[in-house]
């Protein structure tokens, strides 16, 4: 796990006492090193983190988590796992946090700690170009897919119980299988981050329609219980977002999508 500034201060201090011991290359070599941040993340989520042609994780959040880790003078170290796998990776500190378009709500509080918000983007219906579905009322007895483990998941599931709308759910592990489902007219539905419905219907030629029920949470990096680096990362979120450089973020790969 990430250990406070002063464990750095120390580490760099005995290395290079340990290389003044030694040949002058391994002294400069071990003052030059950094602690290596650790992130979780689902390269399945664009614009916010995915895979370009070169195999590349890119996105808004990459490039978010990249500034934070050079403001804060870390080594980014980025895993590609599934999204339902982030927060048991963060209780077994096999990370030290999460950036992946992670909605802050009260359930999964109860087992991590969230930073300020950094965006929010509502949710969507996505559906064949031309399809009769544009209300909630005209999913009754419709199939509806989300990723599994996200706040659409929870979203849709209390559509069903709260709004009396009965259609079936069903559960994938990623957005890009939820697109090829309704491309093959497997699932009549998709409901998805805005942001990242927006993408996929400039891409696949879809149709949509708002959801009108829900005020979801807004995006935050995840971290263990008690993690020190929360105060830090909302420290350089604060700096960003009174400098424009967050904005600016946004401009670079959100704009364009809505």
């Amino acid at each position: 796990m990430i250990k406070k500034k002063p464990f750095i201060a120390l580490f760099a201090s005995s290395a290079l006492l340990l290389g003044a011991c030694g040949s002058d290359s391994a002294s400069e070599g071990s003052s030059e090193e950094k602690e290596v941040l650790k992130m979780g993340t689902s390269a399945e989520f664009p614009p916010f983190e995915s895979r370009n042609p070169e195999g590349e994780i890119v996105g808004f959040d990459i490039d978010l988590a990249n500034h934070i880790a050079d403001e804060l003078g870390y080594e980014l170290e980025i895993t590609d796992m599934k999204f339902d796998g982030l927060v048991g990776a963060l209780q077994n500190d096999r990370v030290d946090m999460v950036i992946a378009g992670m909605s802050a709500t009260d359930s999964r509080r109860e087992n991590v700690d969230f930073s300020t918000e950094y965006n929010h983007s509502g949710e969507m219906f996505l559906t064949a170009k031309g399809s009769e579905l544009t209300t909630l009322e005209s999913l009754e007895g419709k199939s509806v897919g989300v990723q599994l483990g996200t706040i659409q998941e929870e979203g849709a599931k209390s559509i069903i119980a709260d709004e009396g709308i009965d259609f079936e759910l069903k559960a994938l592990d990623d957005s890009g299988a939820l697109i090829q489902e309704i491309l093959s007219g497997r699932i009549d539905a998709a409901y998805m981050d805005k942001q990242v419905a927006m993408g996929y219907i400039e891409a696949q030629d879809l149709g949509a329609f708002d959801d009108p029920t829900t005020s979801s949470p807004g995006m935050a990096v995840a971290f263990p219980k008690g993690s020190d680096l929360v105060e830090d990362i909302n420290g350089v979120l604060a700096e960003m977002e009174e400098n424009g450089e967050l904005d600016a973020l946004k401009e670079e790969w959100l704009t364009d999508e809505e």
